[in-house]
């Protein structure tokens, strides 16, 4: 069997289309559409029934898409397990990083470079709740994740704790000591990060708790856009302290959100069980870097 074509295939599962599996693989369509017809024609009959813009499995279908989700685990497990044979001296790592995390994590792969120069590292920039999704499908060995509270399915290892603050256009804080509490945002327009992101969701349950829906404006990936539209007076956002510290003071300013205030934990996060060495020694390092976890704003110092 191809494991190829059954990575191409799980992939338009996945994302419920050929043209959307393609791009999320960075090939053409009819490369995708060879793919899934050659283990079509090898199994002997459909896997997958289109429909409209989407597709719909078989009964066989089903079989082949669960059995080999298993099969290219097993398989990414035995590429890592012979690349360790000559002791990290090649192989491949992959890690997922948050957009707004990545200061975190700079110095970190400064020293595994210099350490394991010959394992390749292929980093995943996405939102915290993509970023959990990847680890849980094994298509991750670790990732730099935001935790408000412990998750038993996950091994993890903080490396800062941060808050949340409510994020204002400078001219509108005289006094950024003075706490808000997320009822006092029922009339004020939001600005939120993209449904991927774990803060995306903190902020509707913390406002549904608070007894209201929030007016949301505009979502976005990018952090830095977000601080222009706060500038601007789109709407204010909720950010945590690591972020808000990369924006102009003269343009934007914050002020601490109480009734709750909760902690995050910046954390590497990995599944529970075989770890590969690489991903081991990542881990060391990290600890090297990070021996007691970071608070608040701050940014890491590290010399090699």
């Amino acid at each position: 069997m191809d494991l190829r074509a059954l990575r191409y295939f799980i992939e338009v599962v996945r994302q419920n289309g050929f043209t959307r599996a393609a791009d999320a693989l960075h090939v053409t369509q009819p490369t995708i559409s060879k793919m899934v017809k050659a283990l079509e024609d090898e199994f002997g009959g459909r896997l997958l029934l289109r429909e409209g813009r989407g597709v719909q499995l078989t009964d066989a279908g089903q079989v082949v898409y669960d059995r080999g989700m298993e099969i290219l685990e097993q398989a990414q497990l035995l590429r890592r397990q012979v690349a360790e044979v000559d002791h990290i001296t090649r192989g491949e790592l992959s890690l997922g990083i948050m957009p707004t995390t990545g200061h975190y994590m700079a110095p970190v792969i400064a020293l595994f470079q210099q350490r394991y120069p010959g394992v390749n590292l292929q980093v995943n920039e996405q939102g915290a709740r993509a970023q959990y999704q990847l680890i849980q499908e094994g298509k991750l060995d670790m990732a730099l994740g935001l935790f408000a509270a412990p998750d038993p399915a996950l091994e993890r290892y903080t490396v800062a704790r941060q808050k949340t603050r409510v994020v204002l256009p400078a001219r509108q804080v005289t006094d950024p000591g003075q706490p808000m509490r997320w009822s006092d945002l029922r009339d004020l327009p939001f600005v939120l990060y993209t449904s991927d992101f774990a803060l995306h969701e903190h902020v509707l349950q913390q406002c549904e708790a608070a007894g209201f829906t929030p007016q949301v404006k505009l979502q976005t990936r990018y952090w830095d856009f977000i601080g222009h539209l706060v500038a601007a007076q789109v709407g204010v956002a909720v950010m945590f302290e690591h972020v808000i510290a990369r924006y102009d003071p003269q343009r934007v300013a914050s002020r601490p959100l109480v009734e709750p205030e909760i902690p995050w934990d910046v954390a590497l996060m990995w599944r529970p069980g075989y770890l590969s060495r690489a991903a081991q020694a990542w881990l060391n390092c990290v600890r090297e870097v990070y021996p007691q976890p970071l608070l608040g704003a701050a940014f890491p110092d590290f010399q090699n």
